[in-house]
């Protein structure tokens, strides 16, 4: 059991049935009160960011999450087939729902991480930075580089991503999965 003042950034504990992680911890103690623990915490299902206080009565059950490494093979309608990495023949589908936004950066036979609660698939996990070919990119325009700049390019995903003007068709760019922003070019 995790007693409330335990409730410490990264720690992942199960509220109403369903798991949370502390996203930030503060303790507060005011004069002629009970101490309370205020939190932000997120839900691991549905995404959903709370703010929430725990009084010193409070405590919680740790949440067991499995993590494990699987291969991403290819999207057909709303949903996504993945792989055991060591037995490719094991394949199970995810829907569009569970992988959200992420989706835009699944390239076939890239490998990412799924957590499971309860032996249920609850979310994905990309690297932080991957790299994608360049299908599109529209002409930079001579004289539009005093500021610097910015153009949208779509990835071999589909995805459009900002990039600087240099970058041309056929160029692979590096990508950071979780703001979406362009890194660097490979």
């Amino acid at each position: 059991m995790i007693n409330y003042n335990e409730l410490k950034p990264g720690t992942i504990f199960i509220l109403d049935g369903e798991p949370y992680e502390v996203l930030e911890f503060n303790f507060l103690r005011m004069q002629q009160r009970k101490p309370v623990a205020q939190t932000k915490i997120k839900n691991l299902i549905s995404g959903k960011v709370l703010n929430r206080n725990f009084q010193s009565t409070e405590s919680f059950q740790e949440a067991e999450i499995d993590y494990r490494k699987v291969k991403f093979l290819y999207a057909h309608r709303d949903k996504s087939v993945f792989c055991e990495l060591n037995n490719p023949s094991d394949r199970f589908e995810l829907s569009d729902e569970i992988i959200g936004d992420k989706a835009k950066f699944l390239k076939p036979n890239s490998e990412i991480e799924i957590a499971k609660f309860n032996n249920r698939v609850i979310n994905i996990n990309l690297p932080i930075k991957m790299q994608f070919k360049v299908i599109e990119a529209p002409p930079s325009i001579k004289g539009n580089t005093a500021q610097g700049g910015n153009k949208a390019v779509k990835i071999e995903t589909g995805a459009m991503i900002a990039a600087p003007l240099f970058i041309q068709e056929g160029d692979v760019i590096e990508v950071n999965t979780q703001s979406g922003e362009y890194t660097g070019r490979v």
